[in-house]
């Protein structure tokens, strides 16, 4: 038998977590359980049907041949037009690079932006690509561990102390997978403030910034000045806020020499994103807005009821997320108790003693570099959401 040798690189990958609960979720479900699944990370909502019927109409039209690698025109300028009038930020169009998502588009910047050894600031929790990203593209990790005191935000002072010679990169995401966090205006101006005296590039993922609640703005770091924009790749897509992930469209922006390297990346590993999905996306960005603000309604509908619910839980601590659509509670308080027939250590206990026991679907924060947490997604039914947060509160009323 034929061995296969596979190499360093995606031998030190780690699994995704949030998928890995997702396809077991899915698969107990096509077993014939009802299972509620809070592990998903996309809206619940379809597409809506004037972005879909613009695909339609691309496809009909004959729109089925490659497109410029980077993107086609109309949808960069789409780009620029979201990023003048959501963040007051220009672009050119050179400066745009249209990728199969915005996990691509984090991959390609990455790829451009380090080499061997290099070392690029990120926080813990963290949404569970960036370290794997960045290994890829043969760079270093280096985590600052924040928690709900620090609000589970990184700061300028903690990110200068990281700083060391081989420092190329702050790794940003605000509003936050997975804790839901927005960094304040005056934090981000701190951390810019860092960057530009030490020379550093910035990768602030934005995919989250439409999904904001309370009257919390998502600032983008770019906009603190022309030398922390020459600096910074801001990266976003439609997945979230269009409902549109299985598109797959996002994008980076950043200065024309870099954009310029990310493009001939791209040109040698995907070539152009789907020319269909390109349509759809100019539609999304360009086309009427209010299906986003009925979207953001609903979630901030369902954040309140999550929240109040688990925060009365008994175990959990929990902060109240600004954006994204999730919960990150803490479960200090049911370590070393028994749950369901399980003693629990950590999220990776406890997430499978409410799959196994309770038939709930839950993300443990092992994936997110902060074990003693688990992640809850709303972005599922209200009705949903009440079933499986009965089946968890009846199942942690059995703990001791």
């Amino acid at each position: 038998m034929t061995t296969v040798y596979l190499s360093r690189r995606v031998s030190a990958i780690s699994p995704s977590p949030t998928l890995a609960i997702d396809a077991k979720a899915k698969q107990m479900q096509a077993e014939g359980k009802d299972v509620v699944n809070f592990g998903v990370g996309e809206p619940d909502y379809d597409t809506p049907a004037h972005i879909k019927e613009s695909a339609v109409k691309a496809l009909e039209a004959g729109f089925t041949k490659y497109t410029p690698v980077a993107g086609i025109p109309d949808l960069k300028q789409a780009i620029a037009a979201k990023f003048k009038r959501d963040s007051g930020l220009d672009y050119s169009l050179n400066q745009i690079v249209v990728s199969v998502g915005a996990k691509h588009a984090l991959y390609n910047a990455y790829m451009a932006l380090c080499d061997e050894g290099d070392e690029v600031i990120i926080q813990h929790p963290c949404w569970v690509s960036y370290p794997e990203i960045i290994r890829l593209a043969g760079a270093v990790p280096v985590a600052i561990t924040t928690d709900e005191r620090k609000g589970f935000r990184m700061t300028a002072e903690e990110i200068e102390k990281r700083i060391n010679p081989r420092t190329r990169v702050i790794n940003l995401n605000s509003p936050s997978n997975p804790t839901g966090v927005v960094y304040p205006p005056e934090e981000l101006e701190a951390i810019a403030d860092v960057a530009v005296r030490r020379d550093l590039f910035i990768v602030t993922d934005e995919i989250y910034d439409q999904l904001v609640y309370d009257g919390v703005k998502q600032v983008s770091i770019a906009s603190f000045g022309p030398e922390v924009k020459r600096r910074t790749v801001v990266i976003n897509g439609v997945s979230k806020t269009y409902a549109m992930t299985g598109w797959r469209i996002g994008w980076a922006a950043a200065e024309s020499e870099l954009a310029k390297a990310m493009g001939d990346l791209q040109g040698h590993v995907t070539s152009n994103p789907t020319s269909l999905s390109q349509k759809a996306a100019v539609t999304a960005l360009n086309g009427p807005q209010e299906p986003i603000k009925a979207m953001v309604e609903e979630f901030k509908r369902r954040r309140d009821y999550m929240y109040a619910r688990v925060a009365a839980m008994p175990g959990f601590s929990c902060r109240r997320p600004d954006g994204a659509f999730y919960l990150f509670p803490g479960l200090a308080g049911l370590v070393g108790k028994s749950v369901g027939g399980r003693v629990i250590r950590n999220g990776d206990d406890l997430s499978q003693a409410i799959l196994e026991q309770a038939l709930v679907a839950i993300v443990p924060g092992s994936g997110f570099g902060s074990p003693q947490h688990v992640r809850l997604s709303y972005a599922t039914s209200m009705e949903r959401i009440k079933e499986g947060l009965d089946r968890i509160e009846a199942l942690l009323k059995g703990a001791s």
